[in-house]
């Protein structure tokens, strides 16, 4: 592994390696294996079909371990990144959390945050009643941070900072610029719930967030809203980025041997407006439909993104022009065979992306039948629980982590 200096501020003393990862300092210095990563999309209460493709992963991964009691995903992801309702599940991936208790957090916490009665009696209240926040400060503890000490590996959260007008990707890795200790608006000092409830502020279900990054300073006083409202609902490419380039000092290396990344959606569809023989209601509807488009199109083109500087060995096409974008031996020939992993293309790293179609024909391709598909796929569709995790745990179906070779040991730990 690449380190970094850990000078990370002017004037600032060199500070001990070992020191500064703590607890995880005997897995990411000097420990030279390839490296994982995952990312989860945002998209409300639809994260609960993440969760059902994570159990068929955490499934999968510990029959390769001695005790699979005793696998969390966070023993095998060294990096896990999420958006919205992507960060709730990677905060409790990296806190060392199973998937079936986050799958528990969901059914028993999502109809408070989501049922429309609910949330009329907090929008008559001002928003008093936060039980999101409420559920986060018991899930996590109210004291947790980024600190290497509360976290099993290492995070990132996407929020947006209102006040800046930017998104905010904020990392637990310790050499980063911003996770000096020193510093008085250290990133590590946040609470862990607080900045996982600010990446979740979707507009109109919660309000705003007001994190004080530097306690006593008006002008580090931020607020913000969902990570959903960037350009990274879909964080797989930006976490890419951040293992990989030099400036956020963790520097890992790239390629096919070196490097894995898992994508894990919430659901998609096309929303399909009116055609051109109706301009007036096309207009209309353009203009309410836009964030959603762009916020579509975004994560779009982070998938594609991955699928073109890494190399897909799984994903759903992405349309008819290009395909699902895996190598094959005729590009041109969408059946064509897969280029085998063993012919290395040079590409960055190793890449999948686990989504579902909910549209009535990805439904059906799914073999799902009796779905109200423009029903699963409300972001508070907190009476379509079940459907969405039989939903999910159809898409699960495609998961094979053979695809990755031997980024993936038959035998773990």
């Amino acid at each position: 592994m690449t380190t970094s200096n850990p000078s990370r501020v002017p004037g600032a003393m060199q500070v001990d390696q070992a020191e500064l990862w703590g607890p995880l300092a005997d897995r990411y210095l000097g420990n030279q294996r390839p490296r994982r990563l995952l990312a989860l999309d945002g998209g409300g209460i639809r994260g609960i079909l993440t969760l059902a493709i994570l159990a068929e992963i955490e499934r999968q991964l510990a029959t390769r371990t001695a005790r699979p009691d005793a696998f969390r995903l966070c023993h095998f992801f060294d990096y896990i990144g999420g958006t919205s309702t992507g960060a709730i599940i990677a905060a409790g991936l990296a806190r060392g959390m199973t998937v079936q208790e986050l799958t528990s957090f969901y059914t028993s916490i999502g109809p408070e945050m989501f049922q429309k009665e609910r949330l009329l009696h907090r929008l008559r209240n001002l928003y008093r009643s936060d039980p999101l926040a409420e559920q986060l400060k018991e899930t996590f503890g109210e004291r947790t941070t980024l600190s290497p000490s509360d976290l099993k590996c290492l995070l990132l959260v996407v929020t947006r900072n209102v006040t800046t007008d930017s998104p905010w990707p904020v990392s637990s890795v310790p050499p980063a610029k911003y996770n000096a200790t020193e510093r008085a608006d250290c990133n590590l000092k946040i609470p862990l719930w607080q900045l996982v409830r600010a990446s979740t502020a979707a507009p109109i279900y919660f309000p705003p967030e007001v994190l004080e990054w530097e306690k006593g300073n008006a002008e580090k006083s931020f607020v913000f809203v969902d990570g959903g409202m960037t350009p990274y609902n879909n964080p797989a490419f930006l976490l890419y980025r951040m293992a990989t380039a030099p400036e956020y000092r963790l520097g890992w290396p790239k390629g096919e041997s070196q490097l894995m990344l898992v994508s894990v959606g919430t659901g998609s569809a096309a929303d399909r407006g009116p055609d051109a023989l109706q301009p007036e209601t096309n207009v209309a509807s353009t203009l309410v439909g836009l964030p959603g488009a762009l916020m579509g199109g975004a994560s779009v083109d982070q998938d594609i993104n991955c699928r073109v500087i890494g190399r897909c060995v799984y994903g759903e096409a992405i349309d008819s022009e290009v395909g699902d974008l895996i190598p094959r031996e005729d590009p041109t020939e969408p059946d064509s065979q897969p280029i085998p992993l063993d012919r290395d293309l040079e590409r960055h790293f190793l890449y999948a992306r686990y989504n579902a179609d909910l549209s009535e024909e990805g439904l059906k391709r799914l073999n799902i039948t009796g779905v109200d598909a423009e029903a699963v796929q409300k972001l508070d569709a907190v009476g379509n629980i079940a459907n969405l995790i039989k939903i999910g745990e159809a898409a699960a179906k495609h998961v094979d982590l053979e695809r990755f070779g031997k980024l993936v040991p038959q035998r773990l730990g």
